[in-house]
């Protein structure tokens, strides 16, 4: 019998801690509705929070893995595009080598803003840290290159 309510004390536990984890991501009906104007076709994907004012819809299509940020008003901020670490501008990999020793690219996106300016992303690890580094089409850094760790 105690072990019988150790079990399901442990169980409850189990549950609680893992509903608590999984945060749903309220987001608004101008969000959903310019996703859905965007990607009418996509049914599956997954919403978080980017920052304290905008959502993020990951998904896939046509075999890429995608991500769209949108703010509350429903309006599309950003598409980043996963890319293979060879379809990063020429000079990434080199600027990296030079600057960051001992680190690897271990992600590679393509940014595309609002605007259409165009930028990529390289993901750099060295351990258990990541830091994310923007470039240009030319292969060039931008100077808001973060140190966000993953």
């Amino acid at each position: 019998m105690k072990n019988l309510i150790v079990v399901v004390a442990l169980v409850f536990a189990a549950v609680t801690i893992s509903a608590q984890t999984k945060k749903e991501v309220k987001v608004t009906d101008k969000a959903k509705a310019c996703f859905s104007k965007h990607y009418p076709n996509v049914k599956e994907v997954k919403w978080g929070k980017e920052g304290s004012t905008e959502f993020e819809a990951e998904f896939k299509q046509n075999g890429e893995v995608i991500s769209v940020v949108i703010d509350a008003e429903g309006n599309l901020k950003e598409t980043e595009t996963d890319i293979a670490k060879s379809e990063l501008p020429k000079g990434v990999e080199e600027y990296v080598a030079k600057n960051y020793q001992g680190w690897s690219i271990t992600e590679a996106a393509k940014i595309v803003d609002s605007k259409g300016k165009t930028t990529f992303e390289a993901q750099i690890s060295k351990g258990k840290v990541n830091r994310d580094l923007t470039f240009t089409k030319d292969g060039n850094p931008v100077a808001k290159s973060s140190g966000k760790g993953k």
